[in-house]
C-alpha cells in the first residue's frame, strides 16, 4: 500500500519517524508530510532519511513544473496516516478546511484517513473535540486511540491522550487495508458490558464495566472475516458495523441470548462481566427510604459459562477472570472447572486495566496453570492477540 504519513504538532511526533520505519518494514511505501507546528518537534531531516522521499511541507506545495504537491499525493496515496493526530488537526480537517498539508490532502480527495489522536486529557474529553471525531467518523475516517498513559507536558502525569505506539499503529493500519480474512470460517460469540438486577423497577445491582473489551473483540473479528453475534448488556457503544447485536439486561437474559446462539458458534468470548448474585424478590413498585438498615437477600444467578460447557461440541470457549491481586491459580481453577480453553486474567482495580480503561494488561492463563502475561495495550491490540490464540487452539483441534 501506498502511505502518505503526516506528523501534527505535539510531542509525539518525536515517534513519527519510528513509524514511518515500521510502516516500511511491513511493506507500504511511504511518504511523509508535515505541518509547521510539528516541525518545532521533529526535523524534516529525520523524516525524510526515514521515509527516503523528501517531506511535504508548507514549502512544497508545488513541485519545480508546476504541479500541485497536494493533488499529486492525494492521487498517489492510498490511505494518509496522521500520526500525531492534535485537536487543532482533527477540528481543521472536520470543519473542511484547506490551510494546512493535512487539511489540504484530505480536501484533495485523498482515498482513506487514519488519525492517531495525542494530545491532553482535558482536550480529548472537550465536547467540541468529540463532536469533531465523530465528524470525521461519519466521513468514513478511522481514529486509532488514544491510549491512557504518561502524557508528556511536565506535571500533567497519566491519562487518556497518549498516542498509541508505532508497532500498534502499524499493526492497526494493516487491519484496516491489507485486512486477514483468517476467521472467514468462524462465528464468534461475544458478551460485553455489565449486567443489572433489580431490586424494583428503578434500582439494581451492576458493575462499572463499559464494554469496551467485548465490543473491541467483536470489531477484530468482524475484521478478520467472521460472523459475529454480539450479546451486551447495557453500554453507552456503538456496535461494530456487521455484527449481529442482542442486547440483554439481566445475567438470565444473557445466559438465555448465548445459549441460543451458542450450537451455531465456532468460538466464544465471554468477556461480559455478569453479576453473580440477584436480589430474591424483586419489587413491582419502589420502595419508600424506611430507618437506618435494610437487609437485603441474595440469589445466585446463572453460572453462564457452566451452562454452555454442558452444551460444548468442539467451539473454542474463551472466559475473562477479574481479580484484585494475585489470580493465577484461581484462573487456571476456573478454566478447569468451565471447561475454557483459555482465560484472560485481568485486574480491573490498576489504571491501565481499569474499567472504562482504552487499554488493558491481561494474562493468558491456560487449564493447567500455564500463564502468559501480555503487555499493556489498547483493547484492540488485546483483541487480536485473543483472537490469535483462540484460532490457533481451534487449527489443532480440527
Amino acid at each position: 500500500m501506498k502511505l502518505v504519513v503526516a506528523a501534527t504538532g505535539g510531542v509525539a511526533a518525536l515517534k513519527t519517524p519510528s513509524l514511518v520505519r515500521r510502516l516500511a518494514e511491513a511493506g507500504h511505501d511511504v511518504a511523509v508530510a508535515a505541518t509547521d507546528d510539528a516541525l518545532h518537534f521533529v526535523t524534516r531531516l529525520s523524516l525524510a532519511v526515514a521515509a527516503g522521499t523528501p517531506v511535504f511541507d508548507r514549502d512544497a506545495w508545488f513541485t519545480p513544473d508546476g504541479h500541485a504537491r497536494h493533488i499529486e499525493l492525494a492521487r498517489w496515496a492510498d490511505a494518509l496516516v496522521v500520526a500525531p493526530a492534535t485537536a487543532d488537526a482533527l477540528a481543521s480537517a472536520a470543519h473542511g478546511r484547506g490551510d494546512d498539508v493535512v487539511s489540504a490532502l484530505i480536501l484533495a480527495g485523498i482515498a482513506r484517513v487514519i488519525w492517531a489522536p495525542a494530545m491532553n486529557t482535558a482536550m480529548w474529553e472537550h465536547p467540541a473535540t468529540k463532536t469533531n471525531v465523530a465528524s470525521l467518523e461519519s466521513y468514513g475516517h478511522y481514529v486509532l486511540g488514544p491510549a491512557e498513559g504518561t502524557l508528556a507536558a511536565k506535571g500533567e502525569g497519566a491519562g487518556v491522550g497518549r498516542m498509541l505506539e508505532p508497532e500498534q499503529i502499524t499493526r492497526r493500519v494493516g487491519e484496516i487495508l491489507l485486512p486477514t480474512q483468517d476467521l472467514a470460517a468462524e462465528h464468534v460469540l461475544v458478551s460485553a458490558g455489565p449486567t443489572r438486577e433489580y431490586l424494583d423497577p428503578v434500582r439494581f445491582l451492576s458493575n462499572p464495566s463499559s464494554g469496551k473489551m467485548g465490543y473491541a473483540v467483536a470489531a477484530a473479528a468482524i475484521a478478520r472475516g467472521a460472523t459475529v453475534t454480539l450479546v451486551s448488556g447495557p453500554t453507552g457503544l456503538e456496535p461494530p458495523p456487521g455484527a449481529r447485536v442482542i442486547y440483554t439486561e439481566s445475567a438470565e437474559e444473557m445466559c438465555a441470548a448465548l445459549a441460543r446462539h451458542f450450537g451455531d458458534a465456532t468460538m466464544l468470548v465471554m468477556s461480559a462481566a455478569v453479576a453473580d448474585w440477584r436480589p430474591a424478590e424483586r419489587k413491582t413498585e419502589k420502595e419508600p427510604k424506611q430507618g437506618d438498615e435494610k437487609t437485603l437477600v441474595l440469589v445466585r444467578t446463572p453460572d453462564i459459562l457452566e451452562t454452555l460447557a454442558a452444551r460444548k461440541t468442539t467451539q473454542v470457549m474463551v472466559g475473562f477472570a477479574m481479580e484484585t491481586d494475585q489470580g493465577v491459580a484461581r484462573a487456571a481453577d476456573k478454566a478447569r472447572r468451565k471447561q475454557l480453553d483459555f482465560i484472560c486474567l485481568n485486574y480491573p482495580g490498576r489504571s491501565e486495566s481499569a474499567f472504562g480503561s482504552d487499554t488493558n494488561r491481561v494474562t493468558i492463563v491456560t487449564a493447567d496453570g500455564e500463564a502468559e502475561a501480555l503487555p499493556l495495550a489498547s483493547k484492540r491490540d488485546v483483541a487480536g492477540w485473543i483472537l490469535d490464540r483462540a484460532r490457533g487452539v481451534a487449527t489443532e483441534r480440527r
